[in-house]
């Protein structure tokens, strides 16, 4: 056993000598030689497993020597892996060095999404007109989207095909007029709010999306009439996109609003003499609107016989593909960079 010590000994010590001094030698290869000798099978651990054989006399030397080598060997394979790790790093930082000194390449910047700028520039609007914003929850109660804005029970869009339902009670909300119910409820009038927002409905092509921004406003006070809907209107129409564009109002039919309206404005494009964005009528609809039903103050606790107000609902997309001339609904949706740079200024 002494004699099989001292040869793996002499072994190790010529293999360090010349494969151990080598430029070719990689951690792979003294992985493998390190597992020759200290492995499960190895020489060494062949070794150590017959120890047994070993008279009780000469055990104690024998097992001194043993530790011996497999502690020098261990020493020296953790030396070879540490020197070999600091080479093969030196060599990989030579061949990735980066000039610090040279220009870096220009990967191009973000840019506001079409929708939010239509967003921030109609709260900027309203804002500037007195109204507060207020924003509700997506996931809202049936009561809030439906019951409170006398849309009865039998009424068509509450078809599972037009709503998505996520319970007899919960559904995701197909329209933010249900945050101007909460604002109602928890404040008396004078009320002057914005509701923006995501809201979802089972629609989808090239001018409908299943999830869409709207932003609806409320005003309750006393003395209002359809003229201070119309004038508050023709403001935004003005602001929004020229100071030549008009409003007209058309009669149409809401739930919670009566009576109702559809709002047009004259096209931008080419100034209310026809063309292929407004079909050649000179109009564009773009919002409905209305007087707020009796029904739905009451609904909210607030007197009809005391207070009247009027209600207006747009929808971003629609607004962002009049101001910006977008064709299709869903180039705001599919994230393509080309698209989204062009808003970039």
């Amino acid at each position: 056993m002494k004699e099989q010590i001292q040869t793996i000994r002499k072994e190790m010590e010529e293999w360090l000598a010349s494969e151990g001094k080598s430029e070719t030698l990689t951690r792979e290869k003294l992985f493998a030689y390190k597992m020759e000798l200290l492995g499960k099978t190895g020489k060494i651990s062949a070794l150590s497993k017959g120890m047994r054989d070993v008279s009780s006399e000469d055990r104690p030397e024998i097992g001194k020597l043993l530790s011996e080598l497999r502690r020098w060997a261990e020493e020296n394979f953790e030396t070879m892996e540490a020197a070999l790790k600091k080479r093969e790093l030196e060599q990989k930082y030579a061949t990735e060095r980066l000039d610090v000194t040279m220009p870096a390449k220009f990967t191009g910047t973000g840019s506001v999404h079409p929708v939010t700028l239509v967003r921030e520039e109609l709260i900027d609007i309203f804002s500037g007109m007195g109204f507060d914003v207020f924003e509700g929850p997506e996931i809202e109660r049936d009561y809030y989207n439906f019951q409170a804005l006398n849309i009865p029970a039998d009424h068509p869009a509450r078809d599972m095909q037009d709503t998505f339902f996520v319970t007899k009670e919960f559904l995701l909300r197909s329209q933010t007029s249900s945050g101007q119910i909460r604002v109602m409820e928890n404040k008396r009038p004078p009320i002057k709010v914005l509701s923006p927002g995501r809201v979802y409905r089972s629609d989808s092509d090239a001018t409908h999306s299943p999830m869409f921004h709207q932003m609806e406003g409320l005003v309750v006070d006393k003395n209002i009439t359809l003229n201070d809907l119309k004038g508050l209107l023709d403001e935004f129409a003005r602001r929004m996109f020229t100071s030549e564009t008009k409003t007209r109002l058309r009669p149409s039919y809401f739930p919670f609003t009566e009576p109702s309206v559809e709002v047009d404005l004259s096209c931008s494009a080419c100034g209310g003499k026809g063309c292929r964005i407004c079909k050649g009528t000179g109009w564009i609809e773009v919002l409905g609107a209305g007087m707020v039903n009796r029904k739905v103050l009451e609904n909210c606790g607030i007197d009809p016989d005391e207070y009247i107000g009027f209600a207006f609902g747009i929808g971003l997309e629609r607004i962002a593909m009049i101001k910006y001339g977008i064709n299709d609904i869903r180039l705001l949706f599919e994230g393509d960079v080309r698209f989204l740079k062009q808003f970039r200024n």
